[in-house]
């Protein structure tokens, strides 16, 4: 009779593991899946830098330093960059097009460029989809940090060398609030 019950706990705690762990891979795949769809938006915003900065440059040949920076973040390799490295470097990209994009605020004649204002224009609906994916991304993050910190489900992740994954993050630049002077 004991070994009946025993048998049957274990049984249990074989089918609960395989739960687990399916559950695992499931939050793990919608992790990928997040970040594939705001790697989309990030490429997308990555392909229509040169062409921005290639606008700007015939206004403002003086902010040399802001678009050698954009220039040399752009050619990287984006295909063959890690996770982490596309990240960390379209926030340096954010931060740099912020400042492109205050140099019209200096160039009336760049502002009216019609170029420039379908970039921007473009730039900034892309803006808006890298933001609603950093959401969607972090949400799926946050289910899955939880599953491998929680009780009894951070027992099958380490087993299972499941490991918290990052979320993407505000960079200090972002944080800081915009000064506008009228």
């Amino acid at each position: 009779m004991l070994g009946y019950v025993i048998g049957g706990i274990v049984v249990l705690l074989i089918i609960v593991s395989f739960i687990m762990y399916n559950s695992f891979v499931n939050a793990d795949n919608r992790v990928k899946e997040a970040f594939s769809t705001m790697d989309v938006y990030l490429k997308k915003r990555w392909d229509l830098i040169p062409n921005l900065v290639e606008v700007v440059k015939g206004y403002a040949k003086h902010e040399k330093e802001t678009l050698t920076e954009v220039i040399n973040l752009r050619n990287n390799n984006y295909d063959n960059m890690s996770n982490k490295e596309k990240l960390d470097i379209n926030t340096k990209l954010a931060e740099d097009i912020s400042k492109i994009m205050m140099l019209a605020e200096a160039y009336p004649e760049l502002k009216a460029n019609e170029n420039f204002l379908n970039l921007s224009k473009e730039l900034t609906e892309v803006e808006d989809e890298i933001a609603n994916s950093r959401k969607y991304y972090n949400a799926t993050v946050r289910i899955f940090n939880n599953k491998v910190e929680m009780f009894p489900s951070n027992i099958v992740a380490k087993v299972m060398k499941f490991k918290v994954k990052d979320m993407f993050e505000a960079s200090n630049e972002e944080r800081k609030n915009i000064k506008i002077d009228i």
